[in-house]
């Protein structure tokens, strides 16, 4: 449902501006990412949202309100990995390296400018699928003031994690994650099916106890995966994290744990632009031989126990606390 929306709205933009055919190079590109394996896990935690009150299916309200979070999405991670870098994304070129590959004269400065107009407009257009014919008045009195927390929560987590150095103290990492995820990807999406669905104020506060520990946990796999994760399966180098020196709890956690000697080889080689695989590995075994990783893992069940926890006896509908239940475990246990 989510995807043929996308699609109609996209169809739709094309046809409406037939007169600027350079809109079908962003609308091509736009296309592809959303093509390329994304979990839509934004979508399904706003759908799960409306079940969690009501039994009757979804109106279109909420499909239409899910697909935007999709396109909110693509912008996000367009911008994102223009902050980071990022040459692959779920095993595809970049937004900024496609195009930079269509400029060759000048690849850095095209590709990086354009591709901020990409996400500029994937922003926009993720506004207007709220506006455009189907939702009332009162759908959108109902996700409006939560659709825009999402998006100055979402900014705020980028700009913390633009800013944050590595360091011991993993106050501003869980921050990072506050923001950047538990919200983004599960309290907000929740929250905005469950109000189309007219979600009383205990329901969105048994949905806010299951969504913010298992956000955590969700980044703090995440995490893990950024740095041991299979490529051909995350669609991401495991280098890129670990060259830019993201302040993630993990690293955090290491820096604690470390040893004089293991901290000095973290600071060497955390940050480090042309870190290659043979330190990356060496900064493998400080994570692992301090016990950082372990630390993570027990982190992970313990947040995803209290995600569990919040769900019991809570006044949501059963099936959909069943789906919750399996939806904790799917996004902690993942390899992708």
């Amino acid at each position: 449902m989510v995807e043929a929306r996308l699609r109609t709205f996209l169809d739709h933009q094309e046809a409406v501006a037939e007169q600027t055919p350079e809109l079908r190079l962003f609308t091509g590109i736009l296309r592809e990412q959303l093509a390329a394996g994304g979990k839509r896990v934004r979508p399904l935690f706003c759908v799960t949202g409306w079940h969690a009150v009501r039994d009757d299916p979804p109106p279109d309200a909420v499909w239409r309100t899910a697909a935007s979070l999709e396109l909110f999405h693509a912008f996000a991670l367009i911008h994102d990995d223009i902050m980071d870098a990022s040459d692959t994304r779920r095993g595809q070129p970049t937004a900024h390296k496609v195009l930079a590959a269509l400029h060759p004269d000048r690849p850095d400065t095209v590709g990086t400018s354009a591709a901020m107009l990409l996400g500029d407009l994937a922003l926009g257009w993720s506004y207007e699928l709220l506006h455009a014919p189907g939702l009332t008045d009162a759908d959108l009195r109902a996700v409006w003031d939560t659709f825009s927390a999402l998006r100055t929560e979402t900014l705020i987590g980028q700009y913390l994690d633009l800013t944050g150095r590595p360091v011991a103290d993993a106050t501003v990492a869980w921050r990072i994650i506050r923001y950047k995820t538990s919200k983004y990807t599960i309290e907000r999406p929740l929250q905005l099916g469950a109000r189309l669905a007219g979600a009383s104020t205990h329901q969105l506060r048994a949905l806010t106890g299951y969504a913010l520990p298992l956000g955590e946990a969700f980044q703090l796999r995440d995490d893990l995966l950024g740095v041991f994760g299979d490529p051909a399966k995350t669609g991401k180098p495991t280098l890129d994290d670990l060259r830019e020196g993201k302040h993630t709890v993990l690293i955090a956690t290491a820096l604690r744990l470390a040893r004089p000697s293991q901290q000095r080889l973290l600071a060497r080689c955390l940050g480090d632009p042309a870190l290659t695989e043979h330190d990356a590995e060496a900064v493998r075994s400080v994570l692992v031989g301090t016990g950082a990783t372990n630390e993570i893992e027990h982190l992970i069940h313990a947040r995803r126990t209290r995600a569990l926890d919040a769900l019991t006896d809570a006044a949501l509908r059963p099936t959909a606390v069943t789906l919750l239940r399996t939806l904790a475990r799917t996004v902690t246990h993942r390899t992708t």
